[in-house]
């Protein structure tokens, strides 16, 4: 018998942009539309759904919820441990979760926490600082070389990234940071920008997490990307693409699908997540980000790599919480 699914989510549609906040204020909330996709295929695969909805809604009905397990999608709002949010509700009242703990979501929302894990499992990524503010620039740049590319600490979904954010000197820089703190009112995350190629992975597992189809991101119909990159302008735009599988050499293939399972492992990611790479031109991949609560958007990387397993998306949702009923032992 098929289990009763609870499901957290945040969507656009509730929320409505304020004065003075950023456009891309709520970027990393689903449509509406993408949430009803995740009901139906749950539902295609005879789960029993609950919609709950976000973080206060389900405060609201935790001590009444009659699910065996609930599908976080929830974003959050406020601080770097927004998406940590609902996970630590779940855990306190011993309701199981799909998806990776509070402490998980915490560390890699934080991107430069997530780094500094990278760092110490040997995992490559690019040499950064952190700036809270222009003044900082002259005193930390002895170990960094343009160009550079001027990140949000702890956003998703390319918020606060557009042309601009890559910086080819100091002057630029400095300009960056000072507009990215006044508009967001959080450091950033200054690292070295790779020039090459863009490539993201999905991985499913727990013990012995697997790697899915490598996807390489394609821009203006180019694969060698060089200067450009993945934007929050890009993300709704006809200029993005994802090539899967990557048609790339398999000493490469094996290098990154080794890299994500390790990057995977280094945060203690559970059920599923996604490793974001650039390559540079001597083959070298490092890891951007990770993040386990992607997207599961039609558009997105799961669906893409469902396609070329010969899966359907409800199918690639029953995989995922196939899996995570497996580490619950309710199976």
């Amino acid at each position: 018998m098929k289990k009763t699914i609870g499901l957290t989510y945040d969507v656009k549609e509730e929320h409505q942009l304020q004065d003075g906040q950023p456009k891309d204020t709520y970027a990393e909330f689903d449509p509406k539309h993408v949430i009803d996709n995740v009901v139906a295929s749950l539902e295609q695969c005879g789960y029993k759904v609950l919609r709950i909805g976000n973080v206060y809604n389900l405060l609201r009905q935790i001590d009444n919820l009659e699910v065996d397990i609930v599908f976080n999608l929830a974003e959050g709002l406020g601080s770097r441990n927004r998406e940590s949010q609902v996970p630590i509700i779940l855990e306190m009242k011993g309701i199981p979760c799909v998806g990776s703990d509070a402490l998980t979501l915490g560390l890699t929302l934080d991107k430069i926490m997530a780094k500094k894990i990278f760092i110490s499992e040997g995992i490559p990524t690019p040499r950064f600082i952190e700036l809270k503010s222009a003044e900082e620039i002259e005193k930390n740049m002895d170990h960094l070389q343009f160009p550079l590319i001027v990140k949000l600490r702890y956003e998703g979904s390319s918020k606060g990234l557009d042309e601009g954010a890559r910086v080819a000197n100091i002057d630029e820089l400095k300009n960056r940071v000072d507009k990215i703190v006044n508009t967001y009112n959080q450091s950033v995350l200054v690292e070295e920008f790779i020039r090459g190629t863009e490539f993201t992975v999905g991985v499913i597992g727990n013990e012995n997490p697997e790697a899915l189809p490598i996807v390489q991101v394609q821009i203006d119909n180019k694969l060698d990307l060089q200067d450009m990159f993945y934007t929050f302008a890009r993300i709704a735009s006809d200029k993005l693409q994802y090539i899967c599988p990557a048609k790339i050499p398999d000493k490469l293939y094996k290098k990154i699908e080794d890299c994500a399972i390790k990057a995977y492992k280094s945060v203690e990611c559970r059920d599923f997540g996604r490793v974001d790479f650039r390559v540079d031109s001597q083959g070298n991949p490092y890891v951007l980000e990770i993040n386990p609560l992607p997207s599961l958007s039609n558009e997105d990387v799961f669906m893409t790599t469902a396609k070329v397993l010969g899966m359907t998306f409800p199918g690639m949702l029953d995989k995922i919480i196939t899996t995570a009923l497996k580490r619950y032992g309710l199976n």
